[in-house]
Formats: C-alpha cells, structure tokens, sequence
C-alpha cells in the first residue's frame, strides 16, 4: 500500500505548489503569504480517503473538526457576534473565523469571510478540517490563527504526497512520506492558539497552556503531545492525564501494514453537543468519558457553616476549561438538603431560561474592551480582564458559606459541572431557540451529616 520516500523527493511531485512551499517556510513568524491560495480541485473529498482508511474515515466522520463548518452553534454565535460591528478591527476579527473552521475554503477562495453566504460552500470545503487538509501540512509559519504551509496535490488525478506518522507506508493511490510535524503538537497549536486578529488579544491559548505544562517535557519519558492524549482516544478510553493512554494497534488501511498504534481521529475535545445534533451519538459519550476524567474534586467542612471545596486539574493536558475561555462554562454547584431532601442552600444551579446566577464560581477568562469594562463578544476584545482557569496539575480553592449549620440527615454535594456554551448568550440569538446544550457532571462529592 505504501511507497518509501524521501520527503523532499516525494515532495517535488505536487510540482509547482512544492516551490511555493519553500518559499513560504523561508517566511519569518507571524508572516502572511499570498502564495499559500490553491484551487478547490487540488483538494480530494474525505470519501475518496475513505475508501482505504475506513476505519479512520468512520472515526472522523462526526468529530469536531468533521462538523467546523457545520457546527450550528459556531455558525449562530458568530454571525451574532459579527452583527452590529462598525469598528474595523472588530469586524475584521468577527469575520477571521472561517480561517480554521473552514480552511480548504479559506485557502481555496471561498469563503473568505464569515459573511460570505456560507451556504454556497463547496462540498469538500464544507467537510472542515478534513484528510487532504491536515495531510498535506508540511511546515508552521506562526503558532495561531492557523499558520498551517501546505503542498497539495493536484486532485484525485495527481493526488501529490500525504504525509504522516510512518517512513514506510507504501500507498497505492497516492505517495507517502514521514513528517516529524505530524507527531508534533505543533500541527494542532496552529489554529488551537487564536489571537485578536487585530488588537492581538490572546483568545484561545490552549497550545500555549500545553507547550509551558509539564506534559511539554524534554524529557521523552515524560514528553506528552496533543496527539499523545487526543489520538489515542476511542470508546471507552478516554486517555486523559489521568487514565490510562494505551496504544491502538491495528492498520491505517485496508490490507495495509500492521502497526503497534495507528493514531485515532475521534477529535471530541469537550463537545458532547454538536456531535449528537448529527447522529454521532458515539462522539459525544466520548466527550462525556473525557470530561468525567478531566479533574477531581474534594469537599470538607472548616467551621459549622462554611464548606471548603477544591478542584483540581488532574485529566486535561491545558487549563481547565481550554479554548475559548471566556465562552466555555465549568463551574462548582454546591447544594445543601435536609433530611427530606429539600434544598436549605444551593449555589450554581441554573435557573429557569437555564442560565447561571451571576455569583456562580466559574472557572474562566473574562475579556474586557481595552478601558476595564467585561465583553462577551471576542471581537471587541482589547484585554483580559482576569483568568480564573485551573492550569495543568494545579488547584482551585473555594470557600462556601452555607448560611446555616447542618443537621443531622442533611446531604452537602458539590460538583464540578461543564457546558460548552453559556444559555444566556443563546438565548439572545435571533430566530429558532437554541439549546439547552448539556450539562455534563465532570466530578462530584457527597457529605453526609
């Protein structure tokens, strides 16, 4: 099935793009580059790979980097965010999404922005970040806002190399080569750090909070990629910091060689919403099994009425919640019932509309619009206000004051309980309600009186 090569001989086939390659890895960081535009049909549909890799094809199909496109509650937030924009660094950021959420299509002409009629997008652009996309990076210009090089082929016709993990697969379809990238964490960190596009504000990090954790080790006994944790991942492994992380033997293609571990393509991260809206039923519980392994919590009572309660970070690789901070929801609920199992105190526990008190403790970033006041929309953010987040391996401390002392027969729980998005911003988008997303229980712990 696969050719050896070597990487820059295998390379010389896609041609003229190969040139642009060369001099566009020559670029200094941060560079932009006219030369990395292609034509749609240079990239092959996600169904032709699948009809050797079936098995990956199968795991992809209903990820997160599957539905970028499609992921209706990135498509309704951010064309919320971009509406009423009239400052032209903001709608330059609003509009920047389509860069890594649809990425052949950025790079392929259409769409260019988020205000395109996204739903003329062509059928393999719309498939995200897909097979031809990642297999054809062979270098990194910048660490965000996806600096991702690539050289791809020129269609089903001459599909060009692909690159990966192996130096020995022989393909029959296409060429192959090895790529150091491929097992770096740096192919992920290129669209997993995201900066203000203009004011340069730090809006995801989660490249950065794995590259200065320990799992970013010199030590390669210790060494722990994005790949180490997020590619070993399938049903009922969910190959955290925490758990067990062993490998997958099997073969990346039908009749192709058997290997000691052949990476897995599930990518849920957090998300067990969006997947399940498309009948990836399997995506979401395995988001369910990641967060149920992100992080401990403990309870113990200080005094007659205050509980203190601490969370620690012991799964994730990055801070606890990663991604865009000031939009992802983990927080503590802590609640107190009597012996009939009413409640006498209760924090954290959503409303009506589903939407949390404003006293919650939240673990989050909140951005703020350069002169100290709080945003919620990204595009107008000048600064961070404060980050509450809970880095690699580390605690958060929290004291309760119950406002009553415990009798005998009551229950005091507190959980650690996550949601990808707040029902309150939600709740403001126009047209069909949207949500309630899951609420998903990550750790609890119970005290009997």
């Amino acid at each position: 099935m696969y050719k050896k090569q070597n990487i820059w001989f295998a390379a010389a086939y896609s041609g003229i793009t190969f040139l642009c390659v060369l001099l566009m890895s020559a670029l200094p960081a941060g560079a932009s580059s006219k030369e990395n535009t292609f034509k749609p049909d240079q990239f092959i549909d996600p169904e032709t790979c699948g009809a050797c890799h079936d098995e990956i094809m199968a795991q992809w199909q209903g990820s997160m980097h599957n539905l970028s496109h499609k992921d209706p509650i990135y498509n309704r937030v951010a064309q919320f965010f971009r509406q009423g924009l009239t400052d032209a660094g903001q709608i330059e950021e609003a509009e920047s999404c389509v860069k890594c959420h649809t990425p052949v299509g950025y790079i392929t002409g259409f769409p260019k922005k988020l205000s395109d009629d996204l739903s003329q997008t062509g059928q393999i652009p719309a498939q995200g970040i897909q097979c031809d996309y990642c297999h054809t990076a062979v270098d990194v210009t910048r660490m965000y806002n996806n600096g991702l090089v690539l050289s791809p082929g020129q269609g089903e016709d001459d599909p060009g190399v692909k690159f990966g993990p192996f130096d020995d697969a022989e393909p029959d379809f296409h060429d192959a080569a090895f790529s150091k990238l491929h097992t770096d964490s740096k192919i992920c960190g290129t669209c997993h750090d995201v900066k203000h596009a203009v004011f340069g504000t730090d809006l995801e990090t989660t490249y950065t909070e794995w590259k200065n954790g320990p799992y970013n080790s010199p030590d390669p006994e210790k060494h722990v990629s994005c790949q180490g944790c997020h590619m070993y991942q399938r049903p009922g492994v969910p190959a955290t910091g925490s758990t067990p992380r062993p490998a997958n033997p099997g073969s990346a293609a039908a009749d192709a060689k058997q290997r000691p571990h052949i990476f897995t393509h599930g990518f849920v991260g957090a998300n067990s919403g969006v997947p399940e809206m498309f009948s990836a039923k399997d995506k979401s519980l395995m988001a369910v099994e990641r967060l149920t392994h992100a992080a401990d919590i403990f309870l113990v009572m200080i005094d007659s009425h205050t509980a203190r309660v601490v969370v620690t970070n012991t799964g994730a690789g990055h801070s606890l919640p990663t991604g865009v901070g000031d939009l992802r929801q983990v927080w503590i609920e802590v609640t107190l019932t009597d012996s009939d199992g009413k409640a006498v105190f209760q924090t954290g526990v959503p409303d009506k509309n589903n939407e949390l008190p404003e006293n919650t403790v939240m673990f989050k970033t909140i951005l703020g619009d350069g002169f100290g006041n709080p945003v919620i929309n990204m595009a107008k953010a000048k600064e961070i206000l404060s980050d509450t987040r809970i880095p690699v391996g580390k605690s958060a401390v929290h004291l309760f004051n119950l406002n009553t002392t415990p009798q005998k027969g009551y229950t005091l729980t507190a959980r650690l309980m996550y949601r990808s998005m707040p029902q309150k911003i939600l709740n403001q988008l126009p047209g069909d309600p949207l949500g309630p997303l899951p609420v998903v229980e990550m750790a609890a712990v119970r005290k009997e009186f």
